[in-house]
């Protein structure tokens, strides 16, 4: 049972309170924290200008603003420290507060803590926007009271008066979010596990041990749910203090889901036919199964049904954006990472035009180039690591002796005035980057809507 938020309020009430990072996830929870009472001061290295009108908006109800370079060199005297999530733990600063006394944590790890609702979250390398808004759609059908947050939709803990025991929240989880929290969801999903976000993490391990944290504070009658195709993933099962039930796109699973003659099942119940599903390519159908394995408890096969025959993708993820002189152009933003491009080359049928490269998060794309060169018709690259991905094509080209042709070019209206002159009737041009966007982007949702903007302006 999950504490009383009353609990939170009484603790909260005059607390000198710092909140690191005046973005769109901390604004709410800034207002929030002063309606509760707490004298709240805001931190970030945007200037007064950077912030507009925030600036006055926080000001006018009291907050302290600490802005520019070396805001941090103030965060000190702090009863609480609300961090942003890709911030580390171990940076000098937050060390010293520490040990000062200052309780560290963020929004997510309280709200976790204090919603009265049924928490379901979802972690993983690739899939977990999909498999989220999935497990979403399906409890709303059934007709609960249903939450999304996390990394989508809104941020939560300023909406937890809201929220009753009967409610359902589900959550998708970054290993940023997840690193440093000592609190789980009930009910815990990890799609699967590759190389990711080792710009901010140390290594492979630490980035593991984050996605963890996830199931690692769970109790016995809690569940997790792993994905039995991945191999570090299906691994892990034994840490488990709850209960545990898997899926799989190749085995036949009794006590989870998978595909068993062209169906796809949970528990001996047949949801639907493979060719029923709306969404595009195998990776979501592993991502329904997924999420059937999250509401299973809680829902009919009726409303499963539904929505796995009815939904058609979420926003940036191999979103067919428009058909121009008998070429598609699909905005695969959401592929911020090599599998996850991977996944997207894999829902197609033939090799494609393909656009990559962005922000480095220095991750290798050996695998990318290994595993998608045959799925790759031309390809075009961008962005801080367009070096990086030409390299490792051009090596794969080299060993096989094959052909395809790649473009540097310096921008994504470049990239999709390339794509529009070599392209021919019936050809597919994605933009699937393998990269985050914030060499060029501020998220990717910007890129992915420049990327339509540009293609709908043709």
């Amino acid at each position: 049972m999950n504490r009383d938020f009353s609990e939170f309020k009484e603790y909260i009430k005059g607390k000198k309170t710092a909140v690191v990072g005046i973005g769109v996830s901390n604004k709410p929870l800034i207002h929030f924290l002063a309606k509760l009472g707490a004298k709240v001061s805001g931190f970030d290295k945007k200037t007064k200008e950077d912030l507009g009108e925030t600036y006055n908006e926080l000001t006018n109800i009291g907050v302290k603003l600490v802005l520019g370079e070396n805001y941090l060199d103030n965060l000190k005297g702090y009863d609480v420290i609300f961090k942003t999530p890709s911030m580390r733990m171990d940076i000098p600063e937050l060390l010293s507060a520490k040990e000062e006394g200052a309780y560290i944590t963020s929004e997510m790890e309280e709200f976790i803590k204090y919603c009265p609702a049924k928490v379901l979250g979802v972690t993983g390398s690739d899939g977990k926007t999909t498999t989220t808004t999935l497990a979403y759609e399906i409890l709303k059908k059934h007709g609960y009271k249903t939450w999304v947050g996390g990394n989508i939709g809104t941020p939560l803990f300023s909406n937890i008066e809201e929220m009753t025991k009967e409610d359902m929240v589900v959550l998708e989880l970054s290993s940023f979010q997840l690193m440093t929290i000592d609190v789980s969801p009930e009910i815990s999903l990890i799609t699967n596990l590759s190389p990711n976000h080792l710009d901010v993490h140390k290594d492979f391990n630490e980035y593991v041990e984050a996605k963890k944290s996830i199931f690692k504070h769970q109790d016995k009658e809690d569940l997790l749910v792993l994905n039995k195709d991945d191999e570090l993933t299906n691994s892990i099962d034994k840490e488990s203090k709850g209960k545990v039930i898997k899926f799989s796109l190749k085995e036949k699973i009794e006590n989870g889901a998978c595909l068993q003659d062209g169906f796809l099942t949970i528990y001996g119940d047949k949801i639907c036919k493979i060719e029923d599903v709306k969404l595009k390519g195998m990776h979501n159908v592993a991502n329904l199964l997924a999420a059937f394995c999250m509401v299973y408890e809680y829902v009919s096969v009726d409303s499963m049904r539904y929505v796995a025959t009815n939904f058609k993708g979420v926003e940036h993820r191999c979103e067919l954006v428009r058909e121009i002189d008998g070429v598609k152009y699909y905005n695969d933003s959401i592929a911020s990472s090599p599998s996850r491009t991977l996944a997207g080359l894999n829902a197609f049928e033939k090799p494609v035009i393909l656009i990559a490269g962005g922000y480095d998060k220095k991750i290798p794309f050996k695998p990318l180039a290994e595993g998608g060169y045959k799925k790759v018709k031309t390809l075009i690259l961008m962005g801080d690591t367009k070096e990086k991905i030409y390299d490792a094509f051009k090596k794969v080209i080299d060993k096989e002796k094959i052909q395809i042709p790649i473009k540097i070019v310096e921008s994504l209206e470049e990239a999709v005035k390339v794509a529009r002159s070599i392209s021919n009737k019936g050809d597919i041009v994605t933009l699937s980057p393998a990269c985050a966007s914030f060499d060029m982007f501020s998220n990717f949702e910007i890129r992915g809507n420049k990327f339509k903007e540009i293609v709908n302006n043709i």
